[in-house]
């Protein structure tokens, strides 16, 4: 009789789905940095080893596939993972978005995708892609992703399936809206995390839920890369970390998969705050936006309307009043480039390879512009002539009426992501290739080139605006440099690093050109002299922010200087005594170039898709 109960009882575990008596074998691979020295030999030993175990049912890579999320990178990754003899599914990192020539669009044309989700094994699987994208700051799920995310969890064909989700950050506050994604999973039986980003095996917890960080497929400083295999079985994955070639396997932790009942978990997790709209009492938001998508770019104003585009590829109109969508104009691509408006026209770049003037009351289209790759860089306009770079080496000048090419500087040795300056008969930007140029207005002749000689790329002086004053042009770059330029010349009048101010990307000019404002790595304001003959600390703010490492451009309108923080909080600064007027936070993401409208109101947008319309009292 006992043999017999014992019988049913191990028929109904089975029937019932209960996952212990089932059986789950993948490769887990993270960080492979094609474009690195030894990336694409390391990946190709992986491929030819998955391919050598017959046991492995599917290959997971969890991001940062590219160094620097170049197309023939991308390319080649594809070309690669094809090998494989069995399903893979992928997702980007940080590498593969931030310094995109594409504007993270090649990243989904090349893999059909940028998240994924399946079942198997009685498991569900869903991962979402992390930014920032094309903007330096902490990881961020896009927006477009966590909107994939509600749908697919939604979907589920067993509502109390377990899941396994994936990112290529650890699930942390290293990702500016990681609660986002994680205040949606807990909602469900999630039982593991997987991740990358660390370049190293690890074992955490987040929240309460069991993570894992896989190792680099690189090599390193050792002859051999590597991956994970993850084994699933009674209801234990465990992890044996696998080295191609040799080939050895090392077991190096089990994680227990479970039903943690989120539902019933009373703990307090840490969350960002939003107190500081409480202490000053002179700012309120009138009217809030919610966009489906990341926005990536600053805004542009005209008597009526805010202007924004979007990565889903919209350029649209809102009430400047209400905040209601007044037109939207859909491209092809993705879309990084600030609009710019002038004389009724609405221009901006678009990933689609086309750069757009439409109309700015109805959002019907005037004309396009083709490139031959993808349009990040935003216009400039003047005496009816748009200025604007490419990322196919090439930085034209287009009849605004007409949309016909007037000159064209196809000399760009990388791609442009920049709004450009125009300044004494001249216009600046720099470029992913540590140059930065001055080409003559009327002609696109080169007035001169400057390089800053760094071997890294990712030093370059690309997303900076550039700024002038007395004669002389300004620049900061990641590599912690600020460089001053004889505007005319090219000649460098001083360059330099200091220790203690870190400044980086994020600049602006002060009224009056005295000063060019820069913020630093330590979320110090300085203010540099425009005319010393050295780096000269003639201001500072009394603001000191967290850790920052927005590039969001610094303005100043009517005595009050705006900066832009990689946590969605927006601080306004007097001029003339450095004090900290009010603050505001919309959003913990990314903040965009803060657009002043009339007197005591601005416009704030974040690139979790957030537009906002402030306004303040003074006093």
């Amino acid at each position: 009789m006992l043999a017999k109960t014992l019988f049913i009882l191990v028929q109904l575990i089975a029937a019932s789905g209960i996952l212990l008596a089932q059986s789950l074998k993948f490769a887990f691979v993270t960080d492979t940095h094609i474009g690195g020295q030894t990336a694409a030999e390391d990946l190709r030993r992986t491929v030819n080893d998955i391919n050598s175990l017959p046991d492995l049912q599917f290959v997971i890579l969890s991001g940062d596939i590219t160094e620097f999320g170049s197309d023939e990178e991308l390319r080649l990754a594809k070309q690669i993972l094809d090998s494989l003899n069995k399903p893979w599914h992928i997702i980007a990192g940080n590498h593969d978005s931030n310094w995109s020539e594409s504007g993270s669009n090649s990243f989904l044309k090349v893999f059909g995708g940028e998240t994924f989700s399946f079942a198997a094994g009685g498991y569900f699987f869903a991962a979402t892609s992390s930014g920032p994208n094309m903007r330096m700051g902490p990881g961020q799920v896009p927006r477009e992703n966590l909107v994939w995310l509600d749908s697919v969890l939604a979907a589920m064909p067993d509502p109390e399936m377990p899941l396994i989700y994936i990112n290529h950050y650890p699930q942390d506050s290293s990702q500016n809206n990681w609660y986002e994604a994680i205040d949606r999973v807990k909602k469900k039986n999630v039982q593991l995390l997987l991740c990358g980003h660390g370049h190293s095996n690890r074992r955490f917890k987040v929240e309460g839920i069991p993570s894992v960080m896989g190792r680099s497929n690189l090599r390193a400083k050792d002859s051999i890369g590597g991956y994970n295999i993850v084994t699933i079985q009674n209801g234990i994955a465990s992890f044996d970390e696998r080295k191609p070639v040799i080939p050895t396997n090392r077991k190096w932790t089990e994680v227990v998969l479970a039903d943690h009942h989120f539902d019933k978990d009373t703990t307090s997790y840490f969350r960002p705050s939003f107190a500081v709209n409480n202490k000053y009492a002179q700012v309120r938001q009138i009217w809030g936006y919610q966009d489906q998508s990341d926005i990536g770019a600053g805004t542009a104003k005209s008597k009526d309307l805010v202007f924004a585009t979007n990565t889903k590829g919209l350029i649209y109109a809102l009430n400047r009043k209400t905040g209601a969508r007044v037109w939207q104009y859909q491209t092809g691509g993705k879309i990084y480039s600030t609009p710019e408006y002038t004389g009724g026209c609405l221009l901006a770049g678009s990933s689609d390879n086309f750069i757009y003037c439409l109309s700015a009351t109805t959002g019907n289209l005037k004309w396009k512009f083709p490139a031959r790759k993808a349009v990040l860089g935003s216009v400039v306009v003047k005496d009816s002539r748009v200025f604007i770079g490419s990322s196919d080496g090439h930085f034209r000048a287009i009849d605004l009426k007409s949309g016909k090419l007037i000159w064209d500087f196809d000399k760009v040795k990388g791609f442009v992501v920049t709004k450009p300056l125009i300044y004494k008969g001249l216009i600046y930007f720099g470029c992913w290739a540590n140059d930065f140029y001055a080409l003559d207005l009327k002609t696109g002749a080169l007035a001169w080139k400057w390089n800053n000689g760094a071997s890294n790329r990712m030093f370059s002086p690309a997303a900076c605006y550039p700024v002038a004053a007395k004669g002389r042009v300004f620049i900061v770059a990641p590599d912690r440099y600020m460089t001053s330029f004889d505007a005319k010349t090219g000649r460098v009048i001083w360059r330099t690093q200091m220790k203690n101010v870190r400044v980086r990307e994020s600049m602006g000019s002060s009224h009056d050109k005295s000063l060019v404002f820069v913020k630093t790595m330590d979320g110090e304001l300085y203010g540099i002299s425009t005319t010393a003959s050295e780096m000269e600390l003639s201001w500072k703010a009394q603001l000191r922010l967290p850790y920052e490492l927005t590039p969001s451009a610094i303005v100043e309108d009517r005595g009050v200087v705006y900066v832009p923080s990689h946590s969605g909080l927006a601080s306004a600064i007097d001029r003339k005594t450095g004090k900290v007027l009010w603050q505001y936070k919309t959003s913990n993401c990314l903040m965009n170039p803060i657009m002043p409208l009339e007197k005591n109101k601005v416009i704030v947008s974040t690139m979790d898709g957030k537009i906002a319309c402030l306004e303040y009292s003074s006093r």
